[in-house]
């Protein structure tokens, strides 16, 4: 019985010690356990990536070219930064692991010398979704600077209208101020520039209208001058005195000298009449001279009047002569018959 015993004792300790040399190499733990092992970390990513999102930006210029260097700040509703990056040289630009919700993108640059920023816009991130986001800069609008001048002196005049414009679109009306210029923005949308007219339509006070329509070119960015110059407008003499109704001036003919019939001119001799009814020899003389008509003659450059008074005179003095020997003759019959 004690010699089985001792057996069966020795056997026990022979298979504890071979038992324990192999447990040796691994944990009873591992080696038994029946459900995996957990990871630490790839639980909580997985939850996390469940609960995130981003954003995909695509920058691009009109013509469609991709536009690298552009600066990009994301906000969250608080208004604190929660991502900053620049586009690559495909332009592209991603924000990951972002809370879900609302933010505010601002483009901070555009990285360009030729293009300029867009305006700050809203952005929705979602879980599990990066948004896509197709960012368009626009040209810069050139400046352009408007000059009216003087045709002759080169002074700048004040009042002067113009449109701008392309194509058959006006997109800008200036009107020169006190310093005879105006200036504003003009829209371009080419690498190379953009074809632009201008044509005024209104002139400056006192000058004529520039008719002729000009044209020019403009690139992103750069600054232009447009000038346009006018004569002034011709002005009609305005008279010195103002029209009466009444004649300024006064006839200037004289009255002539030559009697007329009811009344003597001034240098004819007047003759008292006789004590007795027998006309004198002055009466017979002016009765059968023939009246002298009315009026006077036209003055040319010489008067007649004295002339006329000398013939009058001679026929008086030859009438009184013959007046005077009739009377004789008719004196010498009386006496012969007393």
């Amino acid at each position: 019985m004690r010699v089985r015993s001792a057996r069966t004792l020795t056997a026990a300790v022979a298979v504890a010690a071979a038992v324990t040399g192999s447990l040796s190499w691994t944990s009873t733990a591992s080696a038994h356990s029946t459900e995996p092992t957990p990871s630490s970390s790839s639980t909580p990513r997985n939850t996390a990536e469940a609960e995130t999102g981003g954003v995909a930006i695509l920058k691009k210029d009109p013509g469609g070219d991709v536009l690298a260097g552009a600066v990009f700040a994301l906000f969250d509703s608080a208004g604190k930064e929660s991502a900053k990056g620049k586009t690559d040289a495909q332009g592209e630009l991603a924000f990951k692991d972002l809370t879900p919700g609302v933010y505010r993108l601002k483009e901070v640059t555009s990285g360009s010398p030729l293009h300029d920023t867009v305006a700050d816009q809203d952005v929705i991130v979602t879980p599990g979704v990066d948004t896509p986001l197709t960012i368009v800069d626009p040209f810069k609008d050139a400046s352009v600077l408007l000059k009216a001048k003087d045709d002759k002196s080169g002074k700048l005049l004040p009042g002067s209208t113009v449109n701008i414009g392309t194509g058959d679109k006006t997109i800008l009306t200036l009107t020169t101020g006190s310093d005879g210029t105006a200036s504003g923005k003009l829209p371009v949308n080419s690498r190379t520039g953009s074809d632009f007219w201008v044509k005024q339509v209104k002139a400056p006070e006192g000058y004529e209208m520039y008719k002729p329509s000009k044209t020019f070119k403009a690139k992103p960015g750069d600054p232009v001058t447009v000038t346009t110059t006018n004569a002034k407008a011709a002005t009609t003499p305005q008279p010195t005195e103002k029209p009466t109704e009444r004649p300024t001036e006064k006839p200037t003919g004289k009255p002539s000298d030559r009697p007329t019939p009811d009344k003597p001119g001034k240098d004819e001799d007047v003759s008292e009449p006789s004590a007795s009814d027998t006309p004198t020899a002055d009466e017979t003389a002016s009765n059968t001279a023939a009246p002298a008509p009315a009026g006077s003659l036209a003055h040319t450059g010489s008067d007649a009047t004295p002339w006329l008074l000398g013939g009058a005179g001679l026929l008086i003095v030859v009438g009184g002569g013959a007046l005077a020997v009739a009377r004789r003759r008719r004196t010498g019959d009386t006496t012969d018959e007393n």
